[in-house]
């Protein structure tokens, strides 16, 4: 650059502008590093280049202050300053970091990060230093210790990282993703794709995240859903840096030239408020970094790689005698960075050296920087030197204290004894699965232990822990061996065993004896079958949900009542929310709120289920909030009217769960604003006291509800944001409690472990015992406990382990608005009498209805599961009893178990997540009445989706008002289905194919015929079910669909939604008729329907010998009816007629089921025939089918 044109003093520019500063290298090292550059005459290389005494620093300009040698020759990668301590971090491009302590520049420490890859970023955070490599991201201590080490894929190219909060953090590359790491669960919660790939710098403000791109865009993107808002193209080159103050963005980069890419002088200055750019500021440097450095003003700081550095106003114009210069000892500056305080400047180069420069002598890297932790002085150094080769040396020269104790490896014989190692059984799942052949046993490898180790157990009471659910104690500062901790069999991840049949094979009855009916896990999302449950077991929401119905398509409370109606049918087999999730999925604002999860994410554990089930449990209770609060009549259903739960505009859902509260803000001035509200859920708000005194959940409680925090807000009186005191007052309580436990980290796991702790010890001094702090309990001590005279009429020991959590609460309003809330104990009843809710004095009881807990297992990542309080009213329904009893409720295994399991919580593998607490007698102020809102009109005719339909022959006739179905009528039903996500298999070392998770399957085509009357055989539904969703195959040789039947923007078939025509089913199911067909379980299955036995006549099974294969339709049409069908491909009209006509055959055949023997006979004429035929048809001369029959034609003269 020609310094001569900007300014002439600058022509007499000499390379050190301080030559006291120059540095003395050792000569050795590297000879590029001897230009201008005095030796040591010693030759020792010399770690710090020190400031003399006579260089003056003027006060509010930059000067340098120390330059010090970090690797020698080793070019410097990036440069970070301590928010937290008074350090300088420098790393380098071999992958090794050093710190340096205070203005002075001493190394404080130096330890290797990565063996072969540059170290590109580093963070600071409270506990240690992040540093980020091209696909690794490591935590260390600032001593070097390694607290984790997280490998990316190998393909990942990571170049920046940013620190959205305390414990979530964002890290982009050269990739077209961004990762979202959960710093204590150490896993990747989200993916964020970039439609602009190649973000290597990134930034965040109160409004949005910015990310730069090497393509030389900055994209500003939504905190809250990380979306594109905003892109501006700053240059066409590439970007070199950028960065935001205020509503000021500044950028710098490449631009594209005949030659190549050039360095473009012109900074790009964009104002946030408009989003639009604003004169481009010109700089007399080469800008390769910048930063605001907002101490007066919001100047700028351009640094060029040569070591050029200009201050300049965003929006001013550059003086060129704002220019200083960095003496670097390479010929390149390759790192920049501002301190905290903005007091000091760091500048890395290219032959590893750092230059610090300040503008006061004694400047301060952090506004409030706390003690650094220094090493204790090493004492080796003090003591006698050892010549190990003398055999005479005397040992006692090695100071050693003096002591009359018994040493602690001085074991008496009597204390010791060998204890011979026995070799641990073979695993169960291995001999379970293992095929023999000859004399050697082949298995699949579970994968439950490490390779080649074999663990061993002293106690033989440990034998009966099992090591594969057992999980770390905590997911941070793992060991090669940690100590792990056992989950209960019961409250492992259940998985469904696929076989050749599918499901049918499977003993779901293993997994649950009760009547009540779990929910099938391997849905997508399927995560929120315990909600589900909790939510179904609340009488109230059971009710008014299935008296809800709407016309919208996607319409969660509907979706929920049709769920919650084939959870009232079932006998103990379970159920599947695929049509409520697949609702679910649709939601903008769950996909908004991340609570969709990829496939691949929930197989592995990867996301965080306490938090994502806690934001879930938000969600449903606003989402049914808002669909129940639409009480107009429907138009697409006539005559389904407003749910008979309230009158008014609110909702049920309002009154059952919403807490009407006053959020008082006041000002230091004085000036207090009240402002009204309402809520649908707590958050438990855990006190900062770390001791061990006793906290009642009652306390916390109190605390959460009624909420006091000092934050920033606007104050009208002030005219300007002030420190506030906010408060909330409670109005009204709710009938139903609910409680997020917000225990996503140690330190809130920490408080419940210790709560728990202090209130066994209280419990065992309360019931007659006492606990000494220094020592445990003998074994003598816990026999007196148990026995009846040591703990009359208590609970034993285990059932009040690991318990905090009351069973009852009382809360009482005061007068003046405010909140009292205890702990009510079946003592509480025997001493104070039965608790009464006082409601015109403010008195409630609630009782724990349900609570959600996160199991930490570590081999299959993890589960929710829900312990539920079952009410009078469903046992009476399903058991004809009436009493109550707590369950266990882990997807399709439902289990009793004793009350106190549900409260108590092993924070190692069981944390909780979500409280349900009820008003006492919710049941009797609300009508539990279900009126079926389904009617008769969803069966008469409807306009289809698709546009061409109407310009084409109908394929069905709806149903006349006289035609209306009775009970006992028949129905010819088929199905038809496409797939949505192929098979996951895997094959076994014996060759045999193992289904990991079936085929998802979504139905396309549903055909109802009439069974009797004039018009038997003449279809009333044929629909084309539209989906939304993509579809993998369209199975066209099996089911007849074609790609576009289902778009209703091309299809010419009848087209509707899933929800219309599930209604039409729901109204036959309801009314009473049967169904006929062939294969109905299946298709009820994908449907999503629960039909009764008796309503379900199904050829499949009237035409099958036990233990004798299953038949086709098409062969047993090809031998009863002399029909030849589905030849070139599968069509629903023609195979449920053919089931009707089979049907009536089998009644012919069996003479209405009174001989049973002469219908034997013609079954296994049925199999010998199919025996010789190999179970296939001949081959038509003439294709004959329904279609073509007589009884078609009229299907279009009608």
């Amino acid at each position: 650059m020609n310094f001569e044109v900007l300014d002439p003093g600058l022509a007499e520019y000499a390379p050190a502008m301080h030559s006291a500063l120059d540095p003395v290298l050792d000569a050795h090292l590297n000879p590029s590093l001897l230009q201008n550059v005095e030796l040591d005459p010693e030759g020792v290389a010399l770690e710090a280049l020190p400031v003399q005494e006579s260089v003056h620093i003027m006060e509010g300009v930059y000067s340098e202050l120390h330059s010090v040698v970090a690797e020698v020759g080793v070019p410097v990668s990036v440069s970070h300053f301590d928010l937290h301590e008074e350090m300088l971090w420098v790393g380098s491009h071999g992958g090794h970091a050093t710190s340096f302590f205070g203005p002075a520049l001493e190394r404080y420490s130096s330890f290797q990060v990565n063996g072969s890859d540059d170290i590109r970023q580093i963070q600071s955070l409270e506990n240690g230093i992040l540093f980020l490599t091209k696909n690794n991201l490591k935590y260390m201590a600032r001593g070097g210790l390694i607290i984790f080490d997280y490998l990316l894929d190998e393909s990942e190219d990571m170049h920046s990282l940013l620190l959205t909060d305390s414990s979530t953090l964002l890290v982009g590359g050269l990739q077209n993703h961004i990762l979202e790491i959960d710093l204590n669960t150490v896993q990747e919660t989200q993916k964020y794709a970039v439609e602009t790939p190649g973000v290597t710098i990134m930034r965040q403000t109160n409004r949005f995240f910015f990310c730069g791109h090497t393509s030389g865009k900055v994209s500003l993107r939504d905190l809250r859903t990380f979306k594109v808002e905003h892109e501006f193209d700053a240059f066409s080159g590439s970007l070199s840096d950028f960065d935001v103050h205020g509503n000021l963005l500044a950028t710098c980069g490449f631009s594209s030239r005949l030659t190549g890419l050039a360095c473009d002088r012109f900074l790009k200055v964009y104002d946030l408020r408009m989003m639009r750019a604003i004169t481009p500021l010109q700089v007399h440097v080469d800008p390769a970094f910048l930063r605001f450095i907002p101490t007066y003003t919001s100047r700028l700081a351009i640094i060029s790689q040569s070591g050029q550095c200009q201050f300049c106003e965003p929006t001013g114009l550059a003086n060129p005698a704002d220019i200083f210069h960095v003496n670097p000892v390479g010929p390149l500056l390759m790192t920049f960075d501002v301190s905290a305080s903005k007091q000091a400047l760091a500048f890395g180069d290219s032959e590893g050296c750092v230059h610090l420069w300040t503008d006061s002598p004694e400047p301060s890297f952090n506004p409030y920087s706390r003690e650094t932790e220094f090493a204790l002085p090493c004492l080796v150094d003090s003591l006698p030197p050892l010549d190990w080769s003398q055999d005479l040396l005397p040992l006692s020269l090695i100071p050693v204290p003096l002591t009359t104790d018994t040493l602690l490896s001085d074991w008496p014989a009597a204390n010791s004894a060998p204890a011979p190692r026995r070799a641990p059984p073979v695993d169960a799942e291995i001999l379970r699965t293992m095929k023999k052949v000859g004399f050697i046993g082949y298995a699949p490898n579970p994968r439950t232990r490490l390779r080649n180790q074999i663990p061993y157990r002293l106690k033989e009471s440990d034998s009966e822990f099992d090591s594969f659910s057992q999980v770390t104690e905590s997911p941070i500062g793992r060991e090669e061996e940690p100590h792990r901790h056992m989950v209960s069999k019961k409250y492992r991840k259940v998985t469904i065993k696929y076989s050749k049949l599918g499901l049918e094979d499977f003993d779901f009855k293993h997994y649950n004896k009760t009547l009540f009916a779990g929910l099938e896990p391997h849905i997508p999302n399927a995560y929120c079958n315990c909600m589900i449950q909790v939510l179904y077991f609340l009488e109230p929401v059971r009710c008014l949900i299935q008296n809800h119905l709407c016309q919208k398509e996607f319409c969660l409370a509907c979706e929920l009542g049709f769920l919650f109606h084939m959870l009232d049918l079932s006998r103990g087999d379970p159920c599947q929310g695929s049509n409520f999730l697949r609702a679910f999925r649709t939601i903008p604002e769950a996909s908004a709120l991340g609570l969709i999860l990829a496939d691949s994410d929930e197989a592995s554990g990867k996301g965080n289920l306490a938090r994502l089930i806690q934001r879930w449990n938000r969600f449903i209770l606003t989402q049914l909030h808002q669909d129940l609060q639409e009480l107009e009549v429907p138009q697409a259903y006539r005559g389904a009217g407003g749910s008979s739960f309230c009158s008014s505009g609110d909702s049920v859902i309002g009154q059952l769960f919403s807490c009407e509260m006053e959020n008082c803000s006041l000002c230091r001035c004085g000036s207090e604003t009240v402002r009204a509200s309402s809520t649908l859920l707590f958050t438990l708000s855990y006190p900062e006291d770390k001791t061990g005194k006793n906290c009642d959940f009652a306390q916390v409680l109190k605390r959460s509800i009624c909420l006091e925090q000092n934050t920033q807000a606007w104050c009208d009186n002030c005219e300007k944001y002030q420190p506030t005191i906010q408060t909330r007052n409670i109005c009204h309580l709710p009938d139903i409690l609910v409680i997020n436990c917000e225990v996503n980290s140690l330190k809130e796991a920490d408080f419940w472990r210790m709560q728990a702790e202090v209130a066994f010890k209280i419990a065992i001094k309360k019931h007659g015992g006492e606990i000494s702090k220094n020592k445990e309990f003998a074994l003598a001590d816990w026999k007196e406990l148990g026995s009846p005279e040591g703990m009359l009429m208590c609970p034993s020991i285990e059932e009040l382990k690991n318990v905090w959590l009351p069973f009852s609460i009382r809360m009482k309003m005061t007068k003046n608005k405010g909140l009292d809330v205890c702990n009510w104990t079946d003592g509480d009843e025997m001493q104070w009498g039965p608790a009464r809710a006082d409601e015109e004095h403010g008195v409630y009881v609630y009782d724990l209805m349900a609570t959600v807990v996160h199991i930490l297992d570590s081999r299959t990542g993890g589960s929710l599961v829900a312990h539920i309080k079952v009410g009078e009213t469903y046992h009476q329904r399903k058991e004809g009893v009436t009493h109550q009893q707590w369950y266990l409720f882990n997807d399709f295994l439902i289990e009793p178990i004793d009350k106190h399991e549900a409260v108590q919580f092993d924070m190692n593998w069981k944390v909780p997540a979500i409280l349900y607490y009820i008003k006492r007698n919710l049941n009797s102020k609300y009508n539990l009445n279900i009126k079926n809102p389904i009617e008769a009109s969803v069966l008469l005719a409807e306009a289809s989706l698709a546009r061409k339909q109407r310009k084409t022959h109908t394929t069905f006739i709806p149903l006349m008002v006289n035609e209306m179905p009775q009970v006992g009528d028949l129905v010819g039903l088929d199905a038809e289905f496409v797939t949505l996500n192929e098979e996951e298999a895997e094959l076994r070392s014996d060759g045999t194919k193992s289904t990991i998770k079936p085929s998802q399957m979504s139905v396309a085509r549903i055909t109802c015929v009439r069974g009797q009357g004039p018009n038997e055989g003449i279809p009333f539904i044929d629909d084309y079910i539209s989906t939304q969703e993509q579809v993998v195959d369209y199975l066209t040789q099996y089911s007849g669909i074609k790609p576009g039947d289902l778009d209703a923007k091309i299809s010419s078939k009848h087209l509707t939604t899933l929800k219309s025509t599930y209604l039409k089913l729901r109204f036959l199911i309801d009314i009473g008729v049967k169904f006929v067909g062939h294969g109905l379980q299946k298709d009820f299955r994908v449907i999503n329907l629960m039909v009764p036995k008796d309503q379900v006549l199904d050829t499949v099974y009237l035409f099958h010998m036990p233990r004798k294969r299953m038949i086709s339709l098409r062969f047993l049409a090809w031998y009863f009816l002399d029909l030849k069908i589905q030849g070139e491909t599968h069509d629903s009209i023609e195979d449920a007629r053919t089931a009707l006509q089979l049907y009536r055959k089998y009644l012919e055949l069996s003479k209405n089921g009174t001989e049973p023997e002469s219908f034997h006979k013609v079954l296994k004429g049925l199999y010998e025939k199919g025996r010789k035929m190999d179970w296939k048809v001949p081959e038509p001369e003439g294709q004959t089918s329904p279609k073509n029959a007589a009884v078609f034609s009229s299907v279009l003269a009608l």
